[in-house]
C-alpha cells in the first residue's frame, strides 16, 4: 500500500481534505452512457428493458416482474443455515429500526397559536439491490426493513438477472429474502435501466407484463455501480434519492496496540468488494504500518479474490496514512469521513466521541465491518466518498417526511396581523400583508385609511 506521510505537517483544512485518498469516478463518461438508457426506457418501457437486459446481462427475461411462485420456490429451496442467518439479521435490524421511528410533536406559541410536525411515510419507494461481482441479499434487508418500519405502503425491488439462471430470474437467495420480508413486487432489471424504470415507470411490452409493468416511485434507494449512481443523480429532482454512492471504503484508526493480522484482514475484507474499493489505515505507529503491510503481503495472495483485492489495496484510493499522534489521526479520520470507520486503539471509548464524520463507527477490535454488513442491527447502506461530512446512512428517517402543520385560530392570527403586514411591506410584498389584514379590516388596499382601520379592528 502507498504511504501518505502527514508527520511533521501542519495542514490547513483544505490541504488535509486534498491529502485523503479517493477513487477516480469517471462520472462524465458514465453520464454520456446513461443518458440514452434513461431516455429509451422512458420512451419504450418494457421493450427497452428487455433489450438492455439482453445487452448487459446477456439474457432476455421472459418475466421482467418476477412471478410470486418463483420467490416461494426460492424460499422453499433455501439452505436452512442461510435462512436462519437471514432471519436473525432481519430480527436485529427491525429491532433497531423500531427505535428510530420519530415522534410527532407540537409547540404552542401562544393561545390559539400552534405549530405541529407530522412524520409521513413516503408512499412508494423503489429499492435497488446490486448484482455484479457479488450477491447482496443483505442489501434487500437493509433497504426493506427500515422502509417497512417507516410505514411505506408500496415497495418495489429491482435487481439484475442472475448469470446462473437461464430463465433470467435474479439470484435465488435474493428472491428468498424478498419472500421472507413479504415483498412481492420484484423486477429482474439491473443497472441504469432499473433506475429509469423506477423514475419514469414502464408500460408493458408483452402480455405477461400487463398494460403497466411498473408504476413510477417517489424515492429510489440502494447502492450500485457507477452507472446506477450516475442514473440516480440524473433523475434526482424528479424523484428523491438516498445518495449518489461511490465505491465502498473502510478506514481503520489504529495505534500500536492493534493486532496487525486483524487490521490486514479487515482491509482485505473491504477490498474484496471492488477494484475501486478504498482500504485506508490511519496510524501514528510506523511499526504497526510495517507489520500490517507484511500481513497483507502474506494474506492477499491466499484470499479467493486475490487479484481484485490486490488491485484495490494498491490503488490510489487506498493507503496507509502516517500521523504524528492520536490527535492527528483523529483529524485525518474526520477529513477522510469514511463510509466505515473502525477504531482499534488502546482506549476506543476515548476516541469515539471525537469522531465527527463517519458513515458508521465500529468500536474496538471485536466490531469489524462485516458485523455491520450482516448482523449487527445497524444499516450498511452508508455515505461514501467523504460525503459522511454531511450525509447519513439509510434508516427509517430515509423513508419519512417531516411536514409542519400550522394551526392558528382568529385570536392567534390577530395578534400578529399588523406585524406580518409591516414585515411584508419591508420586503416589497404588500399583497402578503393584505391577505392577512383582509381577515380583520374591510379594505386593506386603502393605504390612506389603513392605520385607522387597523386601530378600529384592534390590531
Amino acid at each position: 500500500m502507498r504511504i501518505i506521510d502527514l508527520r511533521g505537517k501542519r495542514l490547513t483544512r483544505a490541504a488535509m481534505l486534498e491529502a485523503m485518498p479517493r477513487a477516480e469516478m469517471g462520472t462524465r463518461e458514465a453520464h454520456d452512457l446513461v443518458a440514452p438508457i434513461l431516455e429509451d426506457v422512458k420512451s419504450r418501457g418494457a421493450a427497452a428493458l428487455r433489450d438492455f437486459g439482453e445487452k448487459f446481462d446477456h439474457i432476455r427475461p421472459e418475466h421482467l416482474r418476477v412471478p410470486v411462485e418463483a420467490m416461494r420456490e426460492a424460499l422453499n429451496n433455501l439452505d436452512d443455515g442461510v435462512r436462519a442467518a437471514i432471519e436473525e439479521s432481519v430480527r436485529r435490524i427491525r429491532a433497531v429500526c423500531s427505535s428510530q421511528v420519530p415522534e410527532d410533536f407540537h409547540t404552542d406559541l401562544a393561545e390559539d397559536a400552534r405549530v405541529s410536525q407530522r412524520w409521513i411515510p413516503i408512499e412508494r419507494v423503489g429499492l435497488y439491490v446490486p448484482g455484479g461481482k457479488a450477491v447482496y441479499p443483505s442489501s434487500v434487508i437493509m433497504n426493506v426493513v427500515p422502509a417497512q418500519t417507516a410505514g411505506v405502503e408500496s415497495l418495489a425491488i429491482a435487481t439484475p438477472p442472475s448469470r446462473k439462471n437461464d430463465q433470467g430470474l435474479p439470484d435465488a437467495t435474493i428472491l428468498a429474502t424478498c419472500a421472507i420480508l413479504g415483498v412481492d413486487e420484484v423486477y429482474a432489471v439491473g443497472g441504469a435501466q432499473a433506475i429509469a424504470m423506477f423514475a419514469y415507470g414502464a408500460r408493458g411490452g408483452e402480455p405477461q407484463d400487463g398494460e403497466v409493468l411498473c408504476d413510477p416511485v417517489d424515492k429510489i434507494t440502494g447502492p450500485g455501480n457507477i452507472f446506477v449512481a450516475t442514473a440516480k443523480s440524473m433523475v434526482s429532482g424528479m424523484v428523491g434519492i438516498d445518495a449518489v454512492a461511490g465505491p465502498t471504503e473502510i478506514a481503520i484508526l489504529a495505534d500500536k496496540t492493534a493486532k496487525p493480522g486483524w487490521v490486514a484482514a479487515d482491509l482485505i475484507g473491504q477490498a474484496e468488494h471492488d477494484e475501486l474499493a478504498g482500504s485506508v489505515l490511519i496510524t501514528d505507529s510506523e511499526e504497526l504500518a510495517a507489520a500490517v503491510q507484511a500481513e497483507l503481503d502474506k494474506r492477499v495472495p491466499r484470499t479467493e479474490h486475490a487479484e481484485r483485492v490486490a488491485t484495490s489495496v494498491t490503488g490510489r484510493q487506498s493507503g496507509i496514512i502516517l500521523t504524528d499522534d492520536l490527535d492527528q489521526s483523529v483529524a485525518a479520520a474526520n477529513a477522510y469521513a469514511a463510509e466505515h470507520l473502525e477504531i482499534q486503539t488502546a482506549d476506543p471509548d476515548a476516541v469515539v466521541p471525537r469522531i465527527k464524520n463517519a458513515g458508521a463507527i465500529f468500536r474496538g477490535p471485536y466490531s469489524p465491518v462485516p458485523l455491520g454488513d450482516y448482523m449487527s442491527g445497524s444499516n450498511h447502506v452508508l455515505p461514501t466518498g467523504g460525503t459522511a461530512r454531511f450525509a447519513v446512512g439509510l434508516g427509517v428517517h430515509t423513508f419519512m417526511k417531516p411536514v409542519e402543520v400550522i394551526e392558528y385560530d382568529k385570536r392567534g392570527l390577530k395578534t400578529l396581523a399588523a406585524r406580518i403586514n409591516a414585515f411584508a411591506v419591508s420586503e416589497d410584498l404588500p399583497a402578503h400583508g393584505e391577505c392577512v389584514l383582509s381577515r380583520f379590516i374591510d379594505d386593506p388596499y386603502d393605504k390612506a385609511t389603513l392605520a385607522d382601520q387597523e386601530r378600529k379592528a384592534g390590531l
